[in-house]
């Protein structure tokens, strides 16, 4: 799947969203990818966690394990394992700490994949992965789509399958342009 047909996924899903929002990650950008309209779709979710995995595959070989943040990443990466032939947990946060919750856990040896939705920064990526560190042996990370244009230091290699060069800058050096926007906050970070 190449990058033009996952960002046709996304419009095509009312998911490629113009204004001045505020990110996960406290950065303001001019577009917002809200990734819950694609995956209200369970066939096109399917479609994208489908090449994803074929991605992973050849990068990494086998998978046992993904692991994801939660929220925003337990559908991307219960569909990416489905695909995998792979488990699949979800890290959640307690006291604003991720944590392997529920009686979820992560064997030890497992060849455990991240996966997320978006990677902006890779905070909430970093995070997780220093869960599955624990345990499992991380072959790497995946997403669906890096906004950090390949820039975002996970200390894993990144898979995606769109890098996009979005611009995203703190909330005290905003171009007169966006500041001239209310924002919006859709992410999930605070949940």
């Amino acid at each position: 799947m190449t990058p033009d047909v996952v960002l046709t996924e996304f419009r095509e899903a009312g998911a490629l969203l113009e204004g001045h929002f505020i990110l996960s990650s406290g950065l303001h950008s001019p577009i917002f990818l809200q990734k819950m309209f694609v995956f209200m779709d369970p066939a096109r979710t399917a479609r994208l966690c489908e090449a994803l995995a074929r991605k992973v595959e050849a990068r990494f070989g086998r998978i046992d394990m993904v692991v994801s943040p939660a929220v925003g990443g337990i559908v991307p990466g219960y569909e990416t394992a489905r695909h995998l032939g792979a488990k699949a947990v979800f890290v959640e946060r307690e006291n604003g700490v991720f944590q392997l919750r529920r009686g979820l856990a992560i064997p030890a040896g497992a060849r455990v994949l991240m996966v997320e939705d978006i990677v902006t920064t890779g905070l909430s990526s970093r995070e997780c992965l220093a869960i599955a560190h624990q345990p499992g042996t991380i072959v790497g990370a995946a997403c669906l789509v890096d906004r950090s244009a390949g820039r975002a230091a996970l200390g894993v290699p990144l898979v995606s399958l769109v890098e996009l060069d979005v611009p995203a800058y703190p909330a005290d050096a905003l171009p007169p342009e966006l500041s001239a926007i209310p924002a919006t906050k859709p992410g999930s970070r605070s949940l």
